[in-house]
């Protein structure tokens, strides 16, 4: 608590002496050790139970309601509201000593309330977890003077982000003005902002008055203005303090004002003229840019000063022009993203542009001519040469884009293929073609533009006598089966066509999946040598290109593929060529539902008509087993896990989280076979993220191996079922008897896989 203030009685006041510093652990910790009774800095239930159920019933979310209160101390707060009907209630502060006495306190009478030892300045829940974060004093202990804004800044920046859309943050603070400076200006943009007072007795003496601040988090850039429910006869506090509040909350509104008319942000940023002539290490900030009078657009953007202002810089200010169709994504949407972006930019400063709907029939040639006058008064006073400030946008490195079908689906949106020439590809796919210019087929999610699903290489096919001789009789009056079917692309009067090739796998993080076959190549072999197949479950199906590779050099594999979407399904069999037979089936299921339902007798299928076409719906139960190539299915090789996120602002781009579930994983290991392998396929650029991917595996599986591929942010990891595993010294040995039972067409792809086995390492 930020103002040391001290309740009546001297028994408090001395216990508040022994905690100095309000942001020390150890001071707190022996506070709680001193005082193992409830302790409650502010006001009490009485007289918050109107004002806190009165605000939770305004909550659009099912019950229970997931609520989170950080600092919680020994405060009795959360069991009043856990017995008031609000169960799902997440308490969190740094002090073990805290945690574990509330926990023993409530473990019987409340079983589903939790507690976790937490520093509320970098928890570890993921985004949007909770619709209300209520807190009862926390900003105020970390908001000491002496220390500065920076522990507070932190702490508001992870309820922004744990927060749900529409979720509320409750504030009970006492309202000192570097308090309120901070909580104003960090919830200005995109949030709407309450205050009122917490009616108290009547004691006779006079005390500070515990103010509640509410903010509601909008996914906008609007400005709203600060709604006071303050009444005089509410207030019975000393008047310093309640005009220093209003002082602020007057103060507040005027800036807000600013914002809000029709050239707000631009008077806002005049204001911040002389701030923003000087870089500040790590500073962000929020604004708009242009209006009406100013500008033919407004703009979404952020200011970003380099958070390490001793680097090389190229340049002193720079623009980064964000697409609209690429503005959920994690890199750009969340705070650790735009600090990436700004590291790799070069630029001491680097102001984002967010574009959205009102842009979309613009050139970027005029996007780039209505910004610049805009963005000049933002660059900072180092750049004394004048310089132009570079424009930037992430490229694709494309020649040629030619978009061939676009579908939506119920279950994935808007899905593409489309058929491009890049401006560079790698060596040893020229050698396989390397008479012609390669055009490369891919499928592309809209929810995840950046991230290309799968990539296929096209190659020439002469066209069937008959067909060549009828197209052109027919190219005037095509049907629509003949303009999608078998991945054809045909010129009028050309005799080739381009079909997906397979003997190729485009994708590095395919060639890294297959790498991790290393790891059981010994019990491949033997089960080859015995005349036997090898069982693997393939989530995620995209356009069928690993399972198809799979298919035709592994002849002793036997490949389930699970495919949510049939969208999907059409796609793959229509432009990307893939094809079903008795050793590569494909089911139209839930791939977690369709992992639990495996039983010890393995994988068996209904065949059904989904659209006039015949796919496997299902797993069946014993009853039904059936075999494949003549040999009885037994438990699951290889189970590998290839499914994008639906989210991509998350920052788990790939897999769902639901696949990285403890309990998943769990069944995971309970269907594989004793010597069977599990593949994830991860794409994140948190590290955080990441960190935590890995933390549940290893509560599940015993070995671990990763393959970090060229790009920093996809990963494959491996994991062994069996106790014993493969040691490192063997990996050479391992990976020799892969290349030997794999079947290339072209000896450049196989190389590409072992190459690719001499970066797995063993993870710790």
């Amino acid at each position: 608590m930020g103002s040391k203030a001290k309740k009546k009685g001297s028994a408090a006041e001395d216990i508040l002496e022994t905690l100095g510093d309000f942001t020390s652990k150890e001071n707190w910790d022996k506070f709680f050790t001193l005082r193992a009774d409830s302790f409650e800095w502010y006001a009490e239930w009485p007289h918050l139970r109107d004002p806190l159920l009165s605000l939770l019933r305004t909550l659009a979310h099912p019950l229970p309601l997931p609520l989170l209160v950080p600092a919680c101390g020994n405060s009795r707060l959360s069991e009043h509201l856990y017995d008031a009907g609000h169960t799902a209630i997440t308490n969190v502060d740094f002090s073990k000593v805290v945690i574990s006495d509330m926990l023993r306190r409530n473990v019987r009478d409340r079983p589903l309330m939790r507690w976790r030892v937490m520093d509320i300045t970098a928890m570890q829940f993921e985004d949007e977890s909770f619709i209300a974060v209520i807190d009862k004093g926390g900003l105020d202990a970390l908001m000491e003077p002496e220390l500065g804004p920076k522990l507070g800044n932190q702490y508001l920046s992870e309820v922004k982000r744990v927060l749900k859309p529409g979720g509320k943050f409750v504030c009970l603070t006492l309202a000192e003005s570097h308090v309120l400076n901070l909580l104003f200006s960090k919830f200005r943009l995109g949030w709407k902002m309450s205050v009122d007072a917490i009616p108290l007795k009547s004691s006779g003496k006079p005390s500070l008055e515990t103010f509640m601040v509410v903010v509601e988090k909008e996914l906008s850039t609007v400005v709203h203005q600060i709604t006071s429910l303050l009444h005089n006869s509410s207030l019975n506090c000393n008047s310093k303090q309640v005009s220093g509040f209003t002082e602020a909350l007057q103060n507040e509104n005027l800036i807000r004002e600013k914002y809000s008319s029709d050239s707000g942000l631009l008077y806002s940023v005049e204001d911040l003229q002389e701030d923003l002539l000087k870089l500040s290490q790590g500073r962000r900030l929020q604004i708009t840019l242009g209006g009406p009078g100013c500008s033919t657009f407004s703009y979404r953007a952020v200011i970003l000063d380099a958070e390490e202002l001793a680097d090389p810089f190229i340049y002193h200010c720079g623009i980064f022009i964000v697409p609209k169709i690429r503005a959920r994504e994690w890199l750009f949407y969340s705070e650790e993203g735009q600090w990436m972006v700004v590291r790799s930019s070069k630029a001491a400063r680097l102001i984002m542009v967010f574009l959205d709907a009102s842009h979309s029939d613009t050139s970027m040639e005029e996007i780039q001519k209505d910004l610049s006058l805009l963005v000049t008064p933002l660059a900072p006073a180092e750049n004394e040469t004048g310089a132009q400030i570079p424009f930037m946008m992430a490229s694709e490195g494309l020649k040629e884009r030619n978009i061939i079908h676009k579908v939506t689906s119920s279950l994935t949106g808007s899905i593409i293929v489309e058929d491009v020439i890049y401006e560079n590809v790698d060596s040893e796919v020229n050698c396989i073609f390397p008479s012609r210019e390669l055009v490369f087929r891919r499928l592309v999610f809209e929810r995840a533009a950046n991230l290309v699903q799968s990539e296929a290489l096209l190659k020439d096919e002469p066209l069937p006598r008959k067909l060549v001789s009828e197209t052109g009789r027919k190219k005037n009056n095509a049907s629509s089966k003949s303009r999608k079917s078998g991945s054809q692309r045909h010129n009028a009067g050309a005799s080739n066509q381009l079909t997906v090739y397979h003997g190729y796998v485009a994708s590095s993080y395919h060639t890294g999946i297959i790498s991790g076959f290393m790891l059981i190549s010994s019990y491949m072999e033997t089960v080859a040598s015995s005349g036997k197949m090898v069982k693997a479950v393939i989530i995620g199906l995209g356009a069928g290109l690993l399972p198809m590779f799979l298919h035709g050099c592994v002849p002793f594999l036997e490949i389930e593929t699970v495919e949510l979407d049939p969208v999907i399904v059409d796609i793959a069999k229509d432009y990307f060529s893939f094809m079903e037979d008795e050793r590569l089936k494909v089911h139209i299921a839930d791939g977690i539902q369709f992992v639990q339902e495996i039983d010890n007798s393995g994988v068996a299928q209904i065949h059904g008509k989904i659209n006039d076409r015949s796919y496997t719906e299902s797993p069946l139960n014993e009853s039904s087993t059936v075999s494949h190539a003549g040999v009885e299915l037994t438990k699951v090789d290889i189970i590998i896990v290839d499914v994008d996120s639906s989210d991509p602002s998350s920052g788990l781009t790939c897999p769902a989280p639901d696949f990285l579930d403890e309990f998943f994983l769990e069944t995971v290991k309970d269907k594989l076979s004793e010597n069977g392998l599990f593949v994830v396929n991860l794409v994140s650029r948190s590290q955080a993220i990441k960190d935590m991917a890995l933390s549940k595996m290893k509560k599940v599986f015993s070995h671990l191996f990763c393959l970090q591929l060229d790009e920093d942010v996809n990963e494959v990891h491996f994991a062994l079922k069996s106790e014993s595993c493969i040691e490192d010294n063997c990996f050479s040995e391992a990976s020799i008897k892969l290349h030997k039972l794999l079947e290339f067409k072209h000896p450049e792809i196989g190389q590409n896989i072992i190459n690719a086995t001499k970066k797995i390492r063993r993870l710790k």
